[in-house]
């Protein structure tokens, strides 16, 4: 998004002014959503709402544009002296300021489910009486770092992402600011019903082999969603067209999903967006559910032989009543959110 190079964040906010946060505050201003915790904001009280948010990177694009400006003494440039944009919790407390919220304020730093992960903070806090509504959301935005790190590791695709194509060469990095307000009491609105974590620290940024940590995160919310895998009518796959990383996952969903269930990644339409990831494929399987178009996985034409018959390359239109958003980070640190329409709640 270039465009970010060339706004900046309202006047008020001007000390949390960085590329990251100028995409969480055009999130934030998209969809209602901004009247919507407004709302429960008055309902509530500012101090009632908790903000639980994910990100791989936060701010780090400042502190490294502040490193290559350094003046003649060793000091960052005037303009980036704002020590908040400088540490890891930069956009959780703009998203609190910026919502004019008092509550409990956790930024989440997982990986790739970072913001898959919020959602099963939020709903702790909340089942704990430590919160009564909660703002969930994730954003990342490109920077060196993320750049020069996923290139080291080879892991980049020269051209556009193949999830679970067997001419798959890595993953298509994205930007992308999501958010959502929970609330025990969703009226005519989707159900979160449910997540499962786990965290196998099988290796730095490869999958346990027999994908042990996916298993034990889809085990534990088939046990708190009081569902099993026969219920899933769709599944949002992590799918990052990353060689082991679709193998391993696509093993572990022919073994424990029936043929019916429809599953796919959506990283074709919208790149690999890290720590947002969780967020934005939370909302594309909400959007499955209710408007019974589940989606393909754009790019792919030859499936990987290991895929079952649930990975789908092509859109199908069909009614669907519970589906999963699959997140697995490096390190291991895996975790699984599953939502229902408000009529099978």
């Amino acid at each position: 998004m270039p465009e970010l190079e060339h706004q900046v964040l309202p006047a008020q906010f001007a000390t949390w002014d960085c590329r990251n946060n100028r995409l969480a505050w055009r999130g934030l201003l998209s969809d209602g959503f901004r009247d919507a915790v407004y709302a429960a904001r008055e309902r509530f009280g500012p101090h009632r709402i908790a903000v639980v948010v994910g990100t791989s990177t936060s701010s780090i694009g400042a502190s490294e544009e502040a490193y290559c400006r350094l003046d003649p003494d060793g000091q960052y440039p005037l303009d980036l002296r704002r020590s908040i944009i400088h540490t890891p919790h930069s956009l959780g407390d703009f998203v609190q300021h910026a919502l004019e919220l008092t509550g409990i304020t956790v930024t989440v730093a997982t990986a790739c489910s970072s913001s898959a992960k919020a959602f099963a903070q939020a709903a702790r806090l909340i089942q704990l009486g430590l919160a009564d509504a909660a703002v969930v959301g994730g954003v990342d935005t490109l920077c060196g770092s993320v750049l020069f790190g996923f290139n080291s590791l080879e892991l980049v695709s020269p051209e556009p992402c193949l999830p679970f194509d067997v001419e798959r060469r890595g993953i298509s990095l994205g930007e992308a600011a999501g958010f959502a307000l929970l609330q025990p009491e969703a009226g005519n609105g989707p159900w979160f019903i449910g997540y499962g974590e786990s965290s196998d620290a099988h290796h730095m940024s490869s999958p346990h082999p027999e994908g042990r940590g996916a298993r034990v995160a889809l085990d534990e919310v088939f046990r708190r969603a009081e569902i099993g895998p026969r219920d899933v009518d769709y599944i949002n796959l992590h799918g990052t067209a990353s060689r082991k990383n679709d193998e391993v996952e696509a093993a572990v969903i022919a073994e424990l999903f029936p043929s019916t269930t429809a599953a796919s990644s959506t990283k074709g339409w919208t790149g690999h967006t890290l720590g947002a990831a969780g967020i934005v494929e939370a909302g594309i399987t909400l959007l499955a559910l209710e408007h019974a178009m589940l989606p393909g996985t754009l790019n792919t034409r030859t499936l990987d032989p290991v895929c079952g018959p649930q990975v789908r390359i092509d859109n199908t239109t069909r009614e669907a009543r519970l589906g999963l958003s699959l997140s697995f980070g490096f390190g291991g640190s895996n975790c699984v959110l599953a939502f229902a329409r408000s009529d099978v709640h």
